[in-house]
């Protein structure tokens, strides 16, 4: 394929847009939760692992985008109809099989990270790290892919929250506890409202393509509802958790959410619900940001961790 013809971006631009780089937020805020939770609890910090838990989490959702890319292509989900931003196999930008190898190059270097990791966190960050990378493949391949059913939103409530916070504190303190859980509870919610908002974007072109999402099941009026309780239930968890420092930051984010929520209630749809998602994800990073802010009032000192 010439690397330059009218219309078509750059060879460059082409697998910018195959790795959905505005993704990439969703996957980072959980990992730096969690470091930022061991932090205030422990004012230790592995630096090593931190730096390496980052970068084998942006594989692993590089990879996943990479071969959500070529598989929806090859199930036919991704149509001229569709609303959402261009797809590269879709575009003829690149071959299926080119996608697909770049998404396996991305899962192996998140393997090989993960081994790295492996020995500091053992058996419990194995079957994480495992989990993860099954996960990635499953979400658009297999005989029943997650992301052509109803239980999208639950993969990414447990993927993007539970296993990105929960993991990553564990890599730093090499303990378990309820509190690193539940905040990766508090922020897989708003992940979960990104994909919900995706899908209800994409119902049409989903259902013709026979895709039956959670939002197919629930239909757009309790979709907007799901939305809602998405975006609001994270900032109780947030201020009911025994979390180090003040408490009361993430009120501060509930403008936020009213905003979202009445937006998607007046009836946008079609484009102007590309706009919505990506600020869906930037709520996410907001209640990071006032959850650190709770954690400045606590203060710790900050020692190398070994």
């Amino acid at each position: 394929m010439p690397e330059s013809i009218p219309g078509t971006p750059t060879l460059v631009a082409r697998w910018v847009a195959a790795a959905r780089p505005k993704t990439l937020p969703l996957t980072l805020t959980p990992v730096v939760a969690g470091i930022a939770l061991a932090l205030a609890e422990t004012g230790r910090l592995s630096i090593w692992a931190a730096l390496f838990t980052l970068i084998a989490a942006v594989a692993i959702q590089i990879g996943t985008n990479l071969h959500n890319d070529a598989a929806d292509f090859e199930r036919g989900t991704d149509t001229e109809d569709r609303v959402g931003p261009p797809r590269a196999t879709a575009q003829g930008w690149l071959t299926a099989r080119q996608v697909k190898l770049a998404a396996h190059l991305m899962f192996g270097l998140a393997f090989v990270l993960g081994l790295a990791l492996l020995t500091r966190g053992g058996l419990p960050i194995l079957a994480v790290g495992l989990a993860s990378l099954a996960a990635g493949y499953a979400y658009t391949s297999g005989p029943r892919p997650i992301a052509y059913g109803p239980f999208g939103e639950l993969y990414v409530l447990a993927f993007f929250g539970l296993a990105a916070v929960g993991g990553t504190y564990y890599l730093q303190t090499l303990s378990f506890g309820w509190t690193p859980l539940l905040v990766g509870l508090a922020l897989g919610l708003p992940a979960a409202a990104v994909l919900l908002i995706n899908n209800y974007r994409d119902l049409e072109t989903d259902e013709a393509a026979g895709r039956a999402t959670l939002c197919h099941y629930l239909g757009r009026p309790r979709a907007r509802y799901l939305y809602s309780l998405l975006l609001i239930a994270p900032v109780a968890i947030l201020m009911l958790t025994d979390l180090p420092g003040a408490s009361w930051p993430p009120l501060a984010a509930l403008p936020a959410a009213g905003l979202l929520s009445a937006r998607l209630f007046r009836g946008a749809l079609g484009m102007a619900l590309n706009e919505q998602l990506a600020r869906t994800a930037q709520y996410q990073a907001l209640l990071v940001a006032l959850m650190i802010l709770g954690f400045i009032f606590h203060g710790p000192t900050v020692q190398p961790a070994p």
